[in-house]
């Protein structure tokens, strides 16, 4: 029911506001924010310096950065291609063979174990020795007799006109001694032996020996090589006797180094003479 105020100033209207009721309500909504920032405070601003996540939009330092990064990243990637293709070259290389390499590698497969073979390893050496034995031959002067000396100069000429890898044997002799002549029917059939040796006779007087020597020395023989004398060997009758053969002959020559010793011929060569001598 209206009062008397009312009717006078007139009947309240829906949603009308007095000038005093805004104020009321203002003054209530300041409180009540006032309140509400009292209970839940603003969070503070974040600190730059401390941030470490990315974003799209960055700076100078950022963007230099990345792209060194980027340029890591395509140097690993390029060395990593690089070894992946040497090993597939390698790969390819040990398994992409052709026919005719197959081929060859048989072919010497085979020629290995020719080589292998104890028949051809025998043939081999044969050969090979032969060739040595002839080329050495070939290369000595050929003799086959016993030279004889008519002077001192002949003397002299026969050791310093030899080839240097040439024997000299110089018989000095007497030949009213029964040794000497002995001597000389000995070393004639060495000559057929051995035909790269020089063998050589002269009478002691006609080579400047004293009477002493010729009386007491003979038979003597003298060996030369290269100009300079080997061996020295006097009144071969101490060792000889006063009758002696070739082979005997043979045997002192070799005993002192003086001749070659046909036994020490290898068994390749020394085989195929028995062979050739059988046939």
């Amino acid at each position: 029911m209206a009062t008397l105020d009312d009717k006078l100033l007139g009947e309240k209207v829906h949603n009308y506001c007095s000038s005093s009721e805004s104020e009321d309500e203002d003054e209530s909504d300041s409180e009540n924010s006032k309140q509400g920032t009292n209970k839940d405070p603003a969070p503070p601003p974040p600190d730059l310096h401390k941030w470490e996540g990315s974003a799209a939009n960055t700076g100078p330092k950022g963007v230099i950065k990345d792209w060194q990064r980027f340029k890591q990243l395509e140097t690993e990637s390029r060395i990593e291609q690089e070894k992946e293709r040497i090993e597939l070259i390698k790969k390819l290389s040990l398994t992409c063979r052709s026919a005719l390499d197959e081929e060859r590698d048989k072919e010497k497969d085979a020629d290995l174990d020719d080589i292998l073979n104890d028949e051809f390893l025998y043939a081999y050496q044969k050969q090979r020795m032969q060739e040595m034995i002839m080329q050495n031959e070939k290369s000595l002067p050929k003799f086959g007799n016993l030279i004889n000396l008519k002077s001192g100069d002949e003397f002299l000429e026969a050791i310093d006109n030899e080839h240097k890898s040439v024997n000299v044997i110089i018989h000095i002799y007497e030949d009213y001694v029964p040794a000497c002549r002995t001597m000389n029917t000995c070393l004639t059939q060495l000559t057929k032996e051995y035909v790269h040796v020089k063998f050589c006779k002269i009478i002691g007087s006609l080579a400047g020996m004293s009477r002493l020597f010729k009386v007491s020395g003979v038979p003597a023989l003298l060996i030369y090589k290269g100009g300079v004398m080997v061996g020295n060997f006097i009144r071969l009758t101490d060792d000889l006797g006063d009758e002696f053969y070739p082979e005997e002959v043979e045997s002192f020559l070799i005993e002192h180094g003086m001749l070659v010793d046909k036994t020490c011929v290898p068994p390749i060569i020394s085989n195929e003479n028995d062979d050739a001598d059988s046939d």
